[in-house]
Order: C-alpha cells, then sequence, then structure tokens
C-alpha cells in the first residue's frame, strides 16, 4: 500500500516518531514521511500532531485519512487531553484512532487503546509513552486494513488550547499543589514562571539525574 505518514508543523515533538513509524512500516509498504496532506496520493494518510484541518477535496486524496488523538472520543475532543488529564490528576490516556473528516474529532472510529503513566514522569517522557502508543495503534491498523469505523456516540466535550500563561505557578500553593502543573511544562516553549514584587521568574524542571 501507498501510505503517507504526515506532520504538519516543523515544529512538532512528533515529528522524530512519524519517521520512526515510517521505518517500521517500510519493506512491506510504500511509505513517505510528508508535511501536508496533498504532497501526493495514496491508501493510507496518517496526520499525526497536525495543527491543519483539511478539506473535503484533500481528504479524497488518500482512501483512508487517519487521526491518532490523545482523547477519549467523543467526550475528550480539542487540544492537549493528555496534559489536561495529568493536571486532573489522572494517570490514564485513553487513545482514539479515527477516520478524519472536515469537523474536528468527529469521524468514525476504529479503535481505542490507553497508556497508564507512573505519575512521575514529566513532558518528555509523557510525549514518549503516547508516542509508543500511537505508533503501535497505526501499525495495527495498516496490518487489519480495511477496518470497520463505528460513529462517534455520547456526550461531547472539547478541551481549549492552552496558552504559555497557563504554565504560571500560584506562589501561594504548595509545590505538591502544582507538581502536575510542573509536570506537563515545555522548559523552552511555555516554561514555569512565577510573578512577585512586580517581577516575573522562569523556572525549569528536570529530574535529577543521581537519582
Amino acid at each position: 500500500m501507498r501510505i503517507s505518514v504526515i506532520v504538519d508543523s516543523p515544529d512538532s515533538w512528533f515529528i522524530e516518531y512519524g519517521r520512526k513509524l515510517c521505518q517500521r512500516l517500510k519493506g512491506e509498504h510504500e511509505v513517505e514521511f510528508c508535511s501536508s496532506l496533498d504532497q501526493r496520493e495514496g491508501d493510507i494518510a496518517f496526520l499525526l500532531s497536525c495543527e491543519n484541518i483539511y478539506t473535503a477535496e484533500q481528504l479524497t486524496l488518500h482512501k483512508s485519512n487517519i487521526v491518532i488523538h490523545a482523547g477519549d472520543l467523543p467526550k475528550e475532543k480539542g487540544w492537549s487531553p493528555m496534559t489536561w488529564r495529568i493536571l486532573q490528576g489522572i494517570n490514564e490516556v485513553v487513545l482514539s484512532l479515527f477516520e478524519a473528516n472536515t469537523k474536528v474529532d468527529s469521524g468514525k472510529v476504529y479503535m481505542k487503546d490507553k497508556v497508564v503513566f507512573n505519575g512521575d514522569e514529566l513532558l518528555t517522557e509523557l510525549r514518549e509513552k503516547l508516542a509508543d502508543k500511537i505508533l503501535e495503534m497505526a501499525v495495527k491498523y495498516v496490518s487489519s486494513y480495511p477496518m470497520v469505523g463505528m460513529a462517534q456516540e455520547g456526550e461531547e466535550g472539547f478541551y481549549r488550547r492552552r496558552t504559555p500563561s497557563d504554565s504560571e505557578l500560584d506562589i501561594n500553593k504548595s509545590i505538591a499543589e502544582q507538581f502536575n502543573l510542573m509536570r506537563i511544562v515545555d522548559n523552552e516553549r511555555y516554561p514555569l514562571f512565577f510573578r512577585i514584587n512586580n517581577q516575573k521568574y522562569i523556572l525549569k524542571i528536570a529530574k535529577a539525574e543521581d537519582e
């Protein structure tokens, strides 16, 4: 089969994992890593960590256009559901593999799986575990293609997009109370910060190497 693995943001953390998926699928399939859906035609397109919403015409370039969303659809649509769940103190994330259409996170679902965290991971580790499961699900979809999908049913929920201002620590709360926030910040793109005496201070977090 002709398979396209698409990550459309040049700054995405998922690029290296998208390339890993290409390597896993090569040999049995004709696979190409792309930065846009309309670069080529094919059988399956994996839209992984994509920011663009593609048109109906673009979606016709492949027989199946797959998104693997780190949330339990339809109740966890939207931005960064893993992050929101960690903030809620929930160390389990359901992933939904579904067919993309012109509406956000609304296509028929082919499979669901989950990742369970142990509670001490920081962002890089959270992403690595999430990516491993995404690749596993993608390979399973290819090996089982074509699959029968199910229409989404149930109550719909939508997470808003987080901004750098969401990384602010409350100086009146303890570290323990805010540890889950500390786990999900990006030290470079949206680092922890706090304000005191009209001054903003930035913090970066990492695990101690000698522990």
